[in-house]
């Protein structure tokens, strides 16, 4: 008689995958754009994220989540955040790994490509402590609009050495950013912000007071704040530490008690003659801080892809050493059908993300059709590949059962990170609206129609997708109330034409069937019978 005590017929750990060198579909996404498949980097990173060691520190972040600390035991006010030890060893590594600002500093090719693609491996090991990293990444394009400003902070963003000691700029190892745009009564609509700027001498020195409703990672060095100049909104770097070792007054008021993203801090901070130096002309602050705004929305997509990816493999894992009713559960036709509308999924977004990311190389190398294309598809993927994303967390989920429902699957963790990258950054009006607002521009839809374009005639399914949308373009200034519609489809054919030429032939035609051309309604484990399960399923795990 078999042992009632005996524990059987689980899977074992997912431990010991290399997440980049296992991952079939990061490859198809990057190699026409770079030759990366052997980059000792992200090799590295690779085994790193699917190690022991690196997935025993995910729980822990975010079971013990960041605690305030405004005053020192003698009453002084400090206005810090404690993390645990596992949160500063992640950051540590992705510090290490190069995935703050180093890219804008690297004279390799291909160096934001190299980026994102190290980026969305590491993002699966714990999402939250990714949000100062991106933020880091995000604030050197900004900061580039003042040249002293940019030659006293740049070289220390993209140092790849963790320093946390709490100290003026010029005398850290290495630095970290983050911003402070949106206020309680405004939020997206920075223009309503009431914090104010007033001059205070030479080199461009202001004085800051007000709040700001949403203060991510406020441990970090360096912000770029929003403000109310004389002249109207305006950008200012605000550091913690002034020059002469003093503190900025940068009070915190409290910690965000969050759905999700518990490892990070995100606080309420209200500034009194808070000292900034303005970035950009005063007015212009919005114009400033936009092209931060962009890389931080293109992190969203990469961190919501790697989401979707990590979700489907453990779902894959599970299902492969799972049995129920007489054999293993991915043996099952109905699971085989679910997993496969997930890798569809999955892979859709990944190719899209390193799609935009390669179009950040060339942009900053002067190529304006890149430019024009990151314009329109970054506010097209972070709509369509964000929202997707909590729905296959959902399934993924349900994949495990009921094994999935507990925390320490680390589902739960998933899922609760899930539905962040489609609200931060703009949720999903802003972003359909910012796509009517591309479309304003003749090179936005030119834009477009050239990257779909170039997979026409291999698919009529695809083709005829693609000409619905320009019949649905006709009305774009009174299309305010379609938005949503119109960017999931735009999305859906730069994901369909992304698959048609790169991918494997199974996965291209499984995708285009059941997204542009189907009945697929968006509910998973419905492809048709005929579609290769097992083929698009076996690509997850290498």
């Amino acid at each position: 008689m078999a042992d009632p005590f005996a524990v059987t017929n689980q899977a074992p750990p997912l431990q010991g995958v290399n997440f980049f060198t296992s991952d079939a579909a990061l490859g198809d996404a990057l190699r026409p754009y770079g030759d990366l498949a052997a980059d000792p980097g992200l090799v590295r990173i690779g085994a790193v994220a699917g190690s022991e060691e690196a997935l025993s520190h995910a729980l822990p972040a975010n079971q013990n989540p960041p605690v305030l600390r405004t005053h020192d035991r003698y009453g002084n006010r400090v206005d810090e955040v404690d993390f645990h030890p596992s949160w500063h060893w992640l950051m540590e590594k992705a510090v290490g790994f190069g995935l703050q600002a180093a890219p804008w500093t690297s004279s390799g090719p291909a160096p934001h490509l190299t980026r994102a693609a190290g980026f969305y491996v590491w993002s699966q090991v714990e999402p939250g402590h990714g949000c100062p990293i991106s933020m880091t990444y995000a604030a050197v394009p900004a900061l580039r609009a003042d040249e002293r400003l940019a030659a006293e902070w740049i070289p220390r963003l993209a140092s790849t050495e963790y320093d946390v000691r709490r100290l003026p700029g010029a005398a850290k190892r290495g630095a970290l950013a983050g911003m402070g745009m949106t206020e309680k009564q405004g939020g997206s609509d920075v223009r309503a912000n009431l914090t104010t700027a007033i001059p205070a001498g030479g080199d461009g020195e202001y004085l800051l007071d007000g709040h700001k409703w949403f203060c991510s990672a406020p441990q970090v060095d360096v912000f770029l704040v929003l403000a109310q100049a004389p002249d109207g909104l305006s950008c200012f770097v605000v550091p913690r530490v002034l020059a002469d070792g003093n503190r900025n007054t940068f009070a915190l008021q409290r910690l965000k008690d969050k759905l999700g993203n518990r490892s990070n801090a995100s606080s309420e901070v209200e500034f009194h003659s808070t000292v900034g130096y303005r970035l950009g002309d005063e007015g212009a602050g919005v114009r400033t801080i936009i092209e931060m705004v962009a890389a931080t929305r293109l992190d969203c997509v990469l961190g919501s892809a790697a989401l979707q990816r990590r979700a489907l493999v453990e779902a894959t894992w599970h299902t492969h050493h799972r049995s129920a009713f007489g054999s293993l559960l991915s043996d099952k036709p109905a699971m085989l059908n679910v997993l496969a509308d997930l890798a569809l999924e999955s892979e859709a977004a990944t190719a899209l993300s390193m799609r935009l990311a390669a179009a950040v190389d060339s942009s900053v190398g002067g190529d304006q059709q890149a430019t024009a294309f990151r314009r329109i598809g970054l506010p097209l993927a972070k709509f369509w590949v964000c929202k997707r994303t909590s729905f296959v967390v959902a399934e993924a989920l349900e994949c495990l059962g009921g094994n999935g429902f507990v925390e320490e699957s680390g589902l739960p963790l998933l899922f609760r990170e899930s539905p962040l990258n489609s609200i931060w950054e703009g949720s999903g009006n802003v972003n359909a609206l910012d796509v009517l607002r591309a479309l304003r521009r003749p090179e936005s839809l030119e834009a477009w129609l050239v990257e779909v374009g170039a997979a026409q005639g291999a698919d009529s399914r695809l083709d005829a997708a693609v000409n619905d949308v320009l019949q649905a373009l006709a009305d774009v200034e009174g299309a305010e109330a379609g938005a949503r519609r119109l960017a999931a489809r735009m999305a859906l054919c730069l994901q369909g034409s992304l698959l048609v030429r790169y991918s494997t032939p199974a996965v291209a035609d499984a995708f285009v069937a059941s997204r542009l051309a189907g009945d697929w309604g968006g509910v998973f484990g419905t492809l048709p019978r005929t579609t290769p399960f097992r083929e698009i399923v076996e690509r997850t795990i290498g």
